[in-house]
C-alpha cells in the first residue's frame, strides 16, 4: 500500500470511529493486531478483541483528527477524543504490515490550565 492509500485508510478509520461504525473502524486492523494502552497497562490482542473492547465501552465518543503524519509502515495520528463531552488529547501510533495495522499504541492526556506566567508568549490553539 502506498502512502496515499494508507493516509486514506487512516482517515476512513477515524471517520468510522467518529460515526460509531464498528465494522468499518476495525477493518484497518490485521486479525492478529495488538493494541497497547501504556497509561492503564492494558494490552488487547486480536482485531476481534479490540473491536469488542470498544463496543462495550459505554461512553459517547467523538473523534476529531488534528493531523496524520507518517510514511511506509509507521503512522501517527494526533486527535481529540471526547468522552461524554470531556476531551482527551490522544496520540495514536500505528505500525502496518502488509497494508493493515499490526500494532497500535495510544497515549492519552487530559487538558490542563494555561499558565499565566507565559500568557504573553503563547497563542491559543484550542479552547481550554
Amino acid at each position: 500500500m502506498d502512502d496515499r492509500a494508507t493516509r486514506a485508510a487512516l482517515q476512513h478509520h477515524w471517520d468510522a470511529s467518529d460515526a460509531n461504525d464498528f465494522d468499518a473502524e476495525h477493518a484497518i486492523y490485521r486479525d492478529d493486531a495488538v493494541l497497547d494502552y501504556p497509561q492503564s497497562g492494558e494490552r488487547i490482542r486480536s482485531r476481534r478483541n479490540i473491536q469488542e473492547s470498544r463496543f462495550v465501552q459505554p461512553n459517547h465518543k467523538r473523534f476529531t483528527v488534528q493531523r496524520i503524519i507518517g510514511g511506509g509502515d509507521l503512522w501517527v495520528t494526533e486527535l481529540v477524543l471526547t468522552y461524554d463531552d470531556v476531551p482527551s488529547y490522544v496520540v495514536s501510533i500505528m505500525e502496518f504490515r502488509d497494508g493493515k495495522v499490526v500494532h497500535e499504541t495510544q497515549y492519552f492526556s487530559d487538558p490542563f490550565d494555561r499558565a499565566p506566567s507565559r500568557a504573553h508568549l503563547v497563542e491559543h490553539i484550542n479552547p481550554a
